[in-house]
C-alpha cells in the first residue's frame, strides 16, 4: 500500500496520545479543560447563528421577561439591582437570593437525562447546586462549572427531582420527569384526602436551599387514584417550554452554606 507507513505512523501517534492522557493526571486535566473550552465555544457559535434567525421570537421573550421583572421590582421591597444581577429578599426576609442572567447555548429535550448549557461560569459567580429559572418558571439546577460556562440538569432529567407544592393548599410532594413528554412531569406523594383539581397551580415549596418558595412550575393537567395506593398520580403541565429557552436566571441562595452547615449537624447526630 502506498500510504501504509503514513497510516501506521498516525495510528501509533494516536495510541501514544491516548496513553499519555489516560495515565498522566496533568495531561488528562489539560485535555479535559481544553475539551470543555472547545465544546463551550462551539455551542456558543451554533447558538449565535440560531439566534440570528430567531431574533423576533427572542425579542418578544425578552420583552415579556422585562415586564415580569419590572413588576417584581415594583411590588417587592428589599430589591437591589446591579448591571447583571438582581438581589431579592425572600417574602419572610430570612433568606436572600441573587439572580444572575445567562443565555442558553445548548439544550436537549429528547433524552432520558437532559442537560442545559449556559454562557456564564465561575468568573460570573456561577456555582454548582444553583437553581435555574426562566420567566415562565423553573428550568433546572447547575451541576458543573468551568471558567466561562456552566452545565446543569433541566427538569427533563429523570435523575433529578424537586420539592413542589399545591399553591392553594400548601400540600407538598416531589416533582419528577418520567421521560415521556417534555411538556409533562409527575407530582408524587399527594395523599387522597387533599382537595385537588385540574388547572391547580404547582409552585416550588421552598423546602430546599436551591429555589425560593413560590416559583412557578406548572398546572395540574390530569390526576387519578391508583388502586391499592395512598397517593394520587398527578400529571403536571410544565409552564416552561423547554424547546424555546433563550435566556434564564441563575439563583444563588446567599445563606445556603450557613443553612447546610446547620442541617449537617443534625444529620451527623451532633
Amino acid at each position: 500500500m502506498k500510504n501504509y507507513a503514513f497510516m501506521l505512523f498516525i495510528l501509533l501517534e494516536t495510541i501514544s496520545l491516548v496513553m499519555v492522557i489516560n495515565y498522566n493526571s496533568y495531561h488528562k486535566a489539560r485535555y479535559l479543560n481544553s475539551a470543555n473550552w472547545l465544546a463551550g465555544n462551539v455551542y456558543h457559535l451554533v447558538s449565535s447563528v440560531y439566534d440570528y434567525f430567531h431574533l423576533t421570537r427572542t425579542n418578544k421573550q425578552l420583552a415579556d421577561e422585562n415586564v415580569r421583572l419590572r413588576s417584581l421590582i415594583n411590588n417587592m421591597p428589599g430589591v437591589v439591582v446591579t448591571p447583571d444581577t438582581l438581589v431579592v429578599d425572600s417574602m419572610d426576609y430570612d433568606e436572600v437570593y441573587s439572580f444572575t442572567s445567562a443565555k442558553v447555548i445548548n439544550n436537549s429535550t429528547n433524552r432520558p437525562f437532559n442537560y442545559i448549557t449556559l454562557n456564564k461560569g465561575r468568573k460570573d459567580g456561577i456555582k454548582p447546586d444553583q437553581g435555574i429559572i426562566a420567566g415562565s418558571g423553573i428550568v433546572g439546577v447547575v451541576t458543573n462549572v468551568s471558567e466561562s460556562y456552566s452545565v446543569g440538569f433541566s427538569v427533563l432529567n429523570s435523575r433529578w427531582s424537586i420539592s413542589a407544592k399545591l399553591k392553594k393548599t400548601g400540600y407538598f410532594g416531589s416533582l419528577e420527569w418520567t421521560g415521556n413528554d417534555y411538556r409533562i412531569a409527575s407530582l408524587n406523594e399527594i395523599p387522597f384526602h387533599v382537595d385537588i383539581d385540574r388547572g391547580d397551580t404547582i409552585v416550588t415549596s421552598g423546602y430546599s436551599s436551591i429555589f425560593p418558595e413560590g416559583i412557578m412550575i406548572g398546572t395540574i393537567k390530569d390526576f387519578f387514584s391508583p388502586q391499592g395506593e395512598n397517593y394520587y398520580h398527578v400529571d403536571v403541565a410544565l409552564s416552561t417550554d423547554f424547546k424555546e429557552l433563550s435566556y434564564v436566571e441563575v439563583i444563588e441562595n446567599i445563606n445556603k452554606a450557613e443553612i447546610e452547615e446547620l442541617e449537617k449537624t443534625i444529620k451527623d447526630g451532633s
